[in-house]
This record gives structure tokens, sequence and C-alpha cells, in this order.
């Protein structure tokens, strides 16, 4: 526990307004600078560790209807404008409902192919289902951002 002193006080002031005036700012360009390197990867065949898991469940949402071709070149797309949305701060509502429609997919391999994700069904994720997983992260940090777009702030004044 930190002793208090009127020194660690400022101290942990100063830090306090720079953590609530530059949070949301750092959360939603790290949030999409994700974005855009995933998407940005499915630019180019057989790169991203996804792939396979992607094509195959929008196969199955969309009833074979696009060639797995299609479906990663409208994935990177789809990804790359939600990743430079977040980063540039531009049309946010748009692109946090952009993110939204994506994690529905993203978790839908979850449901789809559980034997594909859990190496113990539900409780033991494999590399894929890890990396779907964290998107629980992502999904929390856009419900933070999507607060503030009609001008909501974090206020580090409030007290304790």
């Amino acid at each position: 526990m930190l002793i208090k002193t009127p020194f660690t006080e400022i101290i942990d002031k100063k830090i306090s307004k720079w953590m609530s005036r530059y949070a949301i700012l750092l959360l939603r360009i790290s949030i999409g600078i994700v974005f855009f390197w995933f998407g940005f990867l499915k630019f180019f065949p057989g790169i991203s560790p996804a792939e396979g898991i992607a094509v195959k469940t929008i196969n199955i949402i969309t009833f074979d209807l696009f060639s797995s071709r299609t479906i990663l070149i409208i994935l990177a797309i789809w990804e790359t404008i939600i990743g430079i949305g977040l980063i540039l701060g531009v049309y946010l509502r748009e692109i946090l409902l952009l993110l939204f429609l994506q994690m529905i997919g993203t978790f839908a391999p979850l449901f789809f192919f559980p034997s594909e994700v859990f190496t113990e069904i539900p409780y033991a994720p494999t590399l894929e289902g890890q990396y779907i997983i964290k998107n629980i992260v992502i999904v929390a940090g856009a419900i933070v951002i999507g607060a503030t777009v009609r001008g909501g702030r974090l206020n580090a004044d409030a007290d304790a």
C-alpha cells in the first residue's frame, strides 16, 4: 500500500488526470491497431491465423454463397475499415456498429465448431479458441468507447 503524503497525493492526482484525459484515446487507437493489423493480414492468403475458421464460419452464416477468397477480401476490408475508423476517431457510431456486427461472427465458432476451439469443452480453449475469447476484452473496450461518442468523459476528480 502506498503511504499517503502530500507529495504522493499530488502525484496520484496528476497520474489519474493524465489517465482520464488519454485512456479513451489510447483504448480507441490500440483496438484500432489490432483491427487494422489483423484485417490487413487477411488480404494475403495463408498469413492470418484466423483465416480457416473465419472462412468456415462465414460459409455457414451465408450458406456457402461466397468463395473463400471473396470472404477473406470482404472480411479484410471490413476489419481494416474498423481499424482506420478507430485510429482516426471518425464515424465512431458506424465503426462501432461494424465492430459489434463483426464480433457476432467472431464468437460464432464457439458454437459452430466447439471441438476445434476447445480441447476440453467448454473450459480449455485451443489457440484459436483463445484468439476468439480474447475478443471479450475488445467488446468491453468498444462499449467504453461507445459511452463517449456523445461527449461522455472519464472523471479523475470523482471522490473515491
